[in-house]
């Protein structure tokens, strides 16, 4: 996983709140073990046509949207299912954070283990950040995990929660399992020690 430290990206406006994890990547494919190629389907109702054709009128499959690495997403983005699929459809799109006044416990843990930040900003913030995008979609924003800060147009800048063990983790581009192997000297010591 990459490590993350400052990101500055244009961004996708996606401001439909109560987005489930199954508007994110439907469950038909769920089949995988693999996150190779879910990012094809990410949001796949919502942006494919019925006859497999890109849906002109959803935001991902604007020519301003591609490239974006943030999304902007309406309040308790990530509910339903506790599907890790989606976090992984996320980031195999491009994307390495998400905006949002709220998410859903579970999709938020998922996607702090893989590599994709949650930024939870208050309504006022969010309310200026969509804005400023949706006005124009050139608009740079900058999220900087060291200071856990978000800075928007105009001098806008709030902070964001996260817990010290996943900003760690994102900080060294590790998972649970790389935190652990990061102590394999200690442990192998400890284990020398006791045989």
């Amino acid at each position: 996983m990459a490590k993350f430290t400052t990101l500055t990206s244009h961004a996708v406006p996606l401001p439909a709140e109560n987005v489930d994890t199954d508007q994110i990547i439907p469950a038909r494919f769920l089949k995988v073990t693999d996150k190779h190629g879910l990012g094809d389907s990410l949001f796949c109702d919502w942006r494919y046509l019925k006859d497999g054709s890109d849906n002109p009128d959803f935001v991902l499959n604007e020519a301003a949207s591609q490239g974006a690495q943030i999304l902007i997403a309406g309040n308790n983005f990530g509910s339903g299912s506790s599907r890790e699929h989606a976090p992984w459809a996320l980031v195999g799109w491009g994307f390495r954070a998400i905006i949002s006044t709220g998410f859903a416990d579970i999709f938020k843990s998922n996607s702090l283990k893989n590599g994709l930040l949650p930024v939870e900003v208050s309504a006022d913030v969010y309310k200026a950040l969509m804005e400023a995008v949706q006005l124009d979609r050139s608009t740079r924003i900058t999220i900087d995990l060291p200071t856990q800060s978000v800075t928007g147009l105009d001098g806008l800048e709030a902070t964001f929660p996260i817990d010290a063990f996943s900003k760690h983790c994102l900080l060294e581009g590790i998972d649970q399992l790389g935190y652990l192997l990061s102590f394999d000297e200690q442990i192998t010591s400890y284990e020398q020690q006791r045989t």
